[in-house]
């Protein structure tokens, strides 16, 4: 994937916690990020004392490619926000300007981190359906704002085999939103469903205590039984 392709736009470690109900017990099991992108997750996580690697095919590109790609596309995510006001709940994040402030507060955590971990193993360069790491390296494998959200971009058969792989290197696995970027919810989502029970994987919709795009205010949790 070349960085001109990708679009960078991170979240705060407390969305994270939000998005995934991520509780105190979750701080000692071994956590993936999947698609964090420049997520402060990792950085935060890692300040806390938490065990977690954060992988995506962005990490490939050093900190200032990164920095220059957030700076380049910003004024053009923004615009398109304000475009679509309507498809936002404006309430703890107050107007766009404040979402502004969030998001690059997030992006400055994880560029900071980013510099110190670059190349290292809590930055891994990786993308879904396919991941290089070991069968059950993780006890839980968390997924934002990539499968389902990008529903048009990403196929059944492509979700489908994305949702086998963090199964395979994790036991359990969260995913967040279930919408598609129109808003709509995803129409992979019953086929996930299906699939899950065909393999033996419990799977639940599970609401969160986040909700920013209308609609997206539940997480899928799959876990492997046995």
């Amino acid at each position: 994937m070349e960085l001109t392709q990708v679009v960078p736009w991170g979240r705060s470690f407390d969305e994270y916690c939000r998005m995934f109900r991520l509780t105190e017990a979750d701080h000692t099991r071994t956590i993936l990020g999947c698609g964090d992108g420049p997520a402060a997750f990792q950085a935060t996580a890692r300040a806390l004392g938490w065990s977690v690697v954060s992988c995506d095919p962005i990490y490939r590109h050093p900190p200032d490619a990164i920095r220059q790609r957030i700076a380049a596309t910003r004024t053009e995510i923004l615009g398109q926000i304000t475009a679509r006001r309507e498809q936002y709940v404006w309430d703890e994040i107050r107007d766009v300007a404040h979402l502004e402030a969030v998001r690059m507060s997030a992006m400055e955590s994880f560029l900071a981190d980013y510099e110190a971990g670059y190349g290292t193993p809590r930055y891994r360069d990786a993308e879904l359906p396919q991941l290089p790491f070991a069968a059950d390296a993780f006890e839980l494998a968390v997924c934002s704002h990539l499968l389902f959200l990008y529903s048009t971009q990403l196929d059944r058969a492509t979700h489908l085999a994305a949702i086998a792989e963090l199964l395979r290197v994790a036991a359990e696995v969260r995913i967040f939103p279930l919408i598609a970027l129109d808003g709509t919810m995803s129409p992979h989502l019953a086929a996930v469903l299906e699939w899950a029970q065909s393999q033996s994987v419990d799977a639940t919709i599970v609401p969160v205590d986040y909700h920013f795009q209308r609609g997206a205010d539940a997480m899928l949790r799959l876990q492997r039984r046995g």
